[in-house]
């Protein structure tokens, strides 16, 4: 079952990494079918993007495209930092280059927020959350 608190808290520790990530390759695609509605994109990956970023607010969603952009968001244990995630669905089937997040960081200095690297384990990680919660969403319609 999700637990959007425990996500929250794994997004959270990711987003306070600061150094760059090493560059790993992309795990290989998943060629599972997709399962394609009038959303215009994979649902199972539209679905499992709305679920992990459910603890953001949302400024855009667009089901067509296959994007959503957050708004900022402040970590409640870090509250000296804040993200922006953009998530963009680039295929109709559940494959791991079908998806790519990018995110935007800021730190507080002195009352002002300023623009700050963000770690490339960070984009990474999210991107394994949702095609996680992807594939664990088509398991279970399948079996369901």
């Amino acid at each position: 079952m999700f637990r959007p608190l425990r996500l929250a808290l794994a997004v959270g520790a990711a987003l306070a990494l600061t150094a760059c990530g090493h560059n790993r390759a992309r795990p290989e695609a998943d060629l599972a079918a997709s399962k394609i509605t009038t959303i215009g994109v994979n649902s199972y990956l539209w679905r499992a993007t709305l679920d992990t970023l459910s603890f953001m607010p949302l400024l855009q969603t667009d089901s067509n495209g296959g994007v959503v952009v957050t708004d900022w968001y402040v970590n409640p244990q870090v509250p000296t930092e804040r993200m922006k995630v953009t998530v963009s669905i680039l295929d109709q089937d559940l494959r791991a280059d079908a998806l790519r997040v990018a995110a935007l960081r800021e730190v507080n200095r002195g009352g002002q927020w300023v623009s700050a690297p963000v770690a490339a384990s960070t984009t990474q990680k999210l991107e394994d959350i949702i095609l996680t919660r992807a594939r664990d969403l088509r398991r279970a319609s399948i079996t369901g």
